[in-house]
């Protein structure tokens, strides 16, 4: 397994995707009742979904502390971010759920905020490549 040394910017876009995992999933988990009147969305998915951002951020957070970090696990994080991303945008576009108009925007923000994160990271990895390839 191909392990490198991370970039502070990588480390940096782990660490932010970790804080801002932990921080929506305790807000979803926790406030899964608050949130599903407010938004118009299902508590469960809410719930459900916040438990998956709590585990998720903390296994990202623990890749972040590493100082050599296995490169298909940070595009394994690549990857469920853009998956996230795709779905969030999904479940309003094929109508799986009709939350309100602030029920949209949440999802929504999540989705642009997460392929962000997915780009950036993506482009730290790339260019790690190409740096370990150089002469």
């Amino acid at each position: 397994m191909t392990r490198f040394h991370t970039s502070p910017m990588l480390r940096n876009l782990l660490v932010l995707d970790a804080v801002t995992c932990l921080g929506a999933g305790a807000l979803m988990a926790i406030g899964g009742g608050h949130l599903a009147s407010l938004l118009a969305l299902p508590e469960p998915l809410l719930r459900y979904a916040g438990v998956f951002l709590i585990v998720f951020g903390g296994a990202v957070g623990l890749l972040a502390r590493s100082a050599r970090v296995p490169r298909a696990a940070v595009l394994a994080v690549v990857v469920c971010n853009a998956l996230w991303a795709i779905e969030s945008v999904a479940i309003i576009a094929a109508g799986w759920v009709t939350p309100n108009a602030f029920g949209v925007a949440f999802v929504l923000a999540q989705a642009v905020w997460v392929a962000a994160l997915a780009a950036l990271q993506y482009a730290c990895l790339r260019r790690q490549a190409v740096v370990a390839s150089a002469p």
